[in-house]
């Protein structure tokens, strides 16, 4: 099969051959119809992530169709349309038992602990506990923001944060996670402040409903106390970096949660976050992690109603030749790139 491959961490992203995978007893291979180029792809590629071994295939946002599976599978059938979260869990741990597959012991992540999805084949593990079922109505390229952006903004919008109607919320960094929170937060009746530096990002989280957007090189705390007068009720880190994480706590009102939804990579540097402040005010501070295959019928059922349109961030489509400069390149071009040509 053709796969983007990189052999030093941070060097040359390169298409070629490589050997299709097969199934594991419980899991599958899947034709990916289409695979989103995600920040989190970067950070592999950069080193950032201990599980990635050289050689390495990066890609963990997709959709496709079954194309083989292992002997214990019960659920699926080859030619089947499905997507995952990106977070593979177990199903037999405990977290898992508890239903938080998002946070499973022995979770296998595509693109990270084995070759991932920039490639025509990728394999799943546990496909009964895994595989989200595609709807007919749903294009594969879309689908596809539903393995980790769309869903990770969801469930941290929804069943961490609990965003409310009427509630202020700030969103720090406007790529592909923090545009997703943009639209399921004003979907839920909130009202939205969007922070970046890139004022192209700031243009679409408008068009996606943010009230107010405010320039990322700013004073982020003070200008979102002004335009909210005081503070936000829910603060989310979309980004995932020192200055984000910080702006984020410093954003919120009294008994505002704090959303980490980014990655925070220690080789980045870690935050300094203002303790006393999480005292004074008895700030809430969160994380938040993918999303569980089980919790995907409350969003596609949203996205069937037409309250939700994650279709709205895919702003380019891609072949696997451009995949690698899509890569090096991740977060200049707002919105959602997605490779849909293998």
């Amino acid at each position: 099969m053709r796969a983007l491959v990189f052999e030093t961490f941070g060097g040359p992203l390169d298409v070629r051959e490589v050997p299709i995978p097969d199934p594991a007893p419980g899991g599958v291979v899947v034709r990916v119809g289409a695979s989103g180029i995600c920040r989190s792809d970067w950070h592999a590629w950069q080193g950032h992530d201990r599980d990635v071994v050289l050689p390495h295939v990066p890609g963990h946002e997709l959709a496709g169709t079954v194309a083989a599976i292992g002997a214990e599978v019960r659920g699926w059938s080859v030619g089947d349309r499905v997507t995952a979260p990106f977070v593979n869990a177990c199903g037999r741990c405990a977290q898992c038992a508890a239903g938080d597959h998002q946070v499973c012991a022995r979770q296998t992540q595509p693109g990270f602990t084995h070759w991932g999805s920039l490639a025509e084949f990728v394999a799943l593990d546990a496909a009964d506990v895994n595989l989200v079922a595609v709807p007919a109505g749903l294009n594969l390229a879309t689908a596809a923001a539903l393995g980790c952006r769309y869903a990770t903004a969801f469930r941290a919008v929804v069943q961490v944060a609990q965003v409310r109607a009427g509630e202020w919320v700030a969103v720090h960094g406007c790529g592909g996670v923090g545009l997703s929170a943009v639209q399921v937060a004003v979907a839920a009746g909130a009202r939205v402040v969007a922070v970046d530096v890139n004022p192209a990002a700031l243009d679409l989280a408008r068009a996606l409903g943010a009230e107010h957007a405010v320039d990322g090189t700013d004073d982020v705390p003070a200008a979102v106390a002004a335009l909210t007068g005081g503070g936000v009720s829910v603060s989310l880190d979309a980004l995932g970096a020192a200055v984000t994480c910080r702006n984020s706590v410093l954003s919120l009102r009294p008994r505002g949660r704090h959303v980490q939804v980014g990655l925070l990579p220690p080789r980045q540097g870690r935050p300094e976050l203002p303790m006393d402040r999480v005292v004074a005010l008895e700030l809430q501070v969160l994380g938040s992690h993918g999303m569980a295959a089980h919790a995907y019928p409350e969003l596609l059922g949203l996205i069937a109603a037409g309250r939700l349109d994650p279709g709205r961030l895919v702003t380019r489509t891609l072949s696997l030749d451009d995949a690698g400069p899509a890569l090096a390149e991740v977060g200049r071009a707002p919105g959602i790139a997605v490779v849909t040509s293998f």
